[in-house]
């Protein structure tokens, strides 16, 4: 049975990949540097690896099939027949699989000190929680045990090379802000970011509980 099915030509193929990307059947894989067609069952002869590929290395073309061909690739569902099956396992066996075991605690966008409007609605009543940007590395409960109900700044003082204290002031004059938490790493650079706290809470003459917590290079909880 004749079908539309993709030929490479491995002399204009530059092996970067783009078409095995696009490509939802698994069709293609680069090997030894090249694309390749690994199946002619999987294509679907669709053509959505032709307007990426640069060098135009990839064309369609009438082919008789050798391997039967599940109709569930043609609509672009996982194939059923025991060739795509034994692919798919050994494709499963190579591949990270990514699990999500908790629910994100960002309750809102963006989170960058230097990108949050200062006005913005969701810092009304909010209890604030100021980051440096590599706790969320080191703590590995960041989100549960420290995000959770807070609106979540972040920042590093080293790199962004600012002030981050007239950008909090404006969060903090303009807003009715019930709490502040500073969570910083235990490394020299990361003062900055609970200096610049502080001199915010001074410049807008509020009253506000805070607190400093310092997580160490090692994920602990040094002092609270």
């Amino acid at each position: 049975m004749a079908s539309k099915v993709m030929r490479i030509d491995e002399e204009k193929c530059i092996g970067c990949g783009l078409c095995a990307n696009v490509c939802q059947q698994s069709a293609i894989e680069i090997i030894d540097g090249k694309a390749r067609l690994i199946s002619q069952s999987l294509c679907d002869g669709l053509g959505n690896c032709l307007p990426e590929c640069p060098t135009g290395a990839i064309t369609l073309e009438d082919r008789e099939n050798s391997e039967p061909v599940s109709k569930n690739l043609a609509c672009g569902c996982p194939g059923t027949n025991v060739t795509t099956i034994k692919r798919n396992k050994k494709r499963d066996e190579s591949t990270p699989q990514y699990q999500v075991y908790a629910e994100s605690q960002l309750n809102q966008w963006p989170c960058q000190i230097q990108l949050v409007p200062a006005n913005a609605p969701y810092f009304e009543n909010a209890k604030l929680l100021v980051a440096a940007d590599c706790t969320a590395f080191a703590y590995a409960s960041f989100h549960n045990d420290f995000m959770k109900d807070k609106i979540t700044i972040i920042g590093c003082p080293k790199l962004d090379n600012v002030d981050y204290s007239a950008k909090l002031t404006q969060i903090l004059k303009t807003n009715n802000i019930k709490s502040v938490t500073v969570l910083r790493m235990s490394v020299p650079c990361c003062s900055g970011l609970s200096y610049a706290v502080q001199q915010a809470l001074i410049n807008s003459n509020k009253m506000i509980p805070w607190q400093v917590v310092t997580i160490g290079t090692d994920g602990s909880i040094m002092d609270q």
